[in-house]
């Protein structure tokens, strides 16, 4: 679930932080851990609710331009000037004109978007401020854009894998309605004609079929209102969390669940870690990428890690590495190059998992397909038994 919280931070301004918690309590927490004082914690409000002032800024494409810009030899301001200049939605030339108002008085670029968490994530400002501190501002933005093409990628890879599926859920559904709300009716009629007695379970086929076509309004208003109540029942933390805590419980599921979220989290500390911030401030950032089952795994790396143990030998531990990752994460500290490797392993492991969910839905669309047929095939063959029995009868 996604907070907003009020804080003060430790320059002793006051900023508004975006985390994602099981509740606010551990949201509190999770902001606490980061240096800041917490004065309020809110349940964020879902996209579609906020409106256009909810709008979100396309950061990608603002660290795209920026980056073109600074390539092109002008300083900040001026490549902050030429992007308001040409930017037409007022939403995001706001955003711009703040920026350039407040490098204007002296502020760096970080301090400048810091002011604004509704827009600018913690990782993002945390990455220019490193790259601030050693003058490679072009290639922090390079990192980032790569970092948050391949996770834009593999997000497109999961979301198309789950269209067809979805596709042909809606699909299924709509044809068993119309045969529960149309067809079924109309046999309906034929039996009342002839008379006799029905097997039962073509009976309670032919009531479901009678009361969709009398009272259709009414079976509208309670399928929306049973969606509804399942909307809701999801939206609680409690129910979340104990959903979320049976799927890490299934044998195939669990693990991919675990190798999704550490690739995620593989990736942002490469990303921070070649912007130049040490490592245990870098996991200490991401915390909130993981799911709540592993981010006491984390904590218990990070501490580890302070005593002295070594990164890979910490986090393998603590159940955060694979077979690969061990390997990886042992060859960049020989190497001294643990942000490359890193990102490698996040590498490794997205395209694992764009294989394994191609492969699932491969086998879960002919599946889906089958115990379709089979119930549209139930509802048929419950429709034409009582003509058989007649006929049976008549022979």
């Amino acid at each position: 679930m996604h907070f907003r919280i009020k804080a003060i931070g430790p320059s002793g301004s006051v900023d508004m932080l975006a985390l994602e918690a099981r509740d606010a309590n551990e949201a509190a927490q999770l902001a606490r851990k980061q240096g800041y004082a917490v004065l309020s914690v809110g349940a964020a409000r879902l996209a579609f609710m906020r409106g256009s002032r909810g709008a979100r800024f396309p950061l990608l494409l603002f660290s795209q331009e920026l980056l073109a810009l600074l390539e092109s030899g002008i300083s900040v301001v001026e490549a902050i000037e030429t992007l308001a200049a040409k930017e037409a939605r007022p939403a995001v030339h706001h955003v711009l004109d703040s920026i350039l108002n407040r490098l204007r008085e002296g502020s760096t670029l970080s301090g400048a978007m810091a002011e604004m968490p509704a827009h600018f994530n913690e990782l993002y400002i945390a990455m220019i401020r490193a790259s601030e501190k050693t003058s490679d501002l072009p290639a922090s933005l390079g990192r980032f854009i790569a970092y948050q093409t391949q996770l834009d990628e593999l997000r497109a890879k999961l979301t198309s894998a789950a269209i067809y599926p979805l596709l042909l859920l809606g699909v299924s559904v709509l044809v068993i309605l119309f045969l529960l709300g149309f067809v079924v009716p109309r046999f309906a009629g034929i039996y009342d004609d002839i008379g006799g007695e029905l097997p039962w379970l073509s009976r309670v086929l032919i009531d479901w079929g009678k009361f969709l076509e009398q009272e259709g309004l009414l079976a509208t208003a309670l399928l929306l209102a049973g969606a509804m109540a399942v909307y809701r029942l999801l939206a609680q933390p409690a129910v979340r969390v104990r959903f979320g805590e049976a799927l890490w419980r299934l044998p195939r599921i669990g693990e991919r669940l675990r190798i999704f979220y550490l690739s995620r989290c593989y990736r942002t500390v490469a990303m921070l870690l070649r912007g130049g911030i040490p490592i245990v401030t870098a996991l200490q950032m991401v915390e909130g990428l993981l799911a709540a089952t592993l981010r006491p795994q984390l904590a218990k790396t990070i501490t580890a890690i302070r005593e002295g143990i070594p990164l890979s030998q910490a986090m393998d531990r603590y159940g955060l590495t694979t077979p690969v990752a061990l390997r990886l994460l042992r060859v960049g500290e020989q190497t001294g190059n643990m942000g490359e490797m890193m990102e490698r392993i996040a590498a490794f492991h997205d395209e694992e998992t764009a294989r394994w969910t191609e492969m699932a839905v491969r086998l879960f669309g002919p599946v889906l397909m089958l115990l379709i047929g089979l119930l549209i095939g139930t509802i048929v063959v419950l429709l034409y038994l009582p003509i058989f029995q007649l006929a049976e009868n008549i022979g």
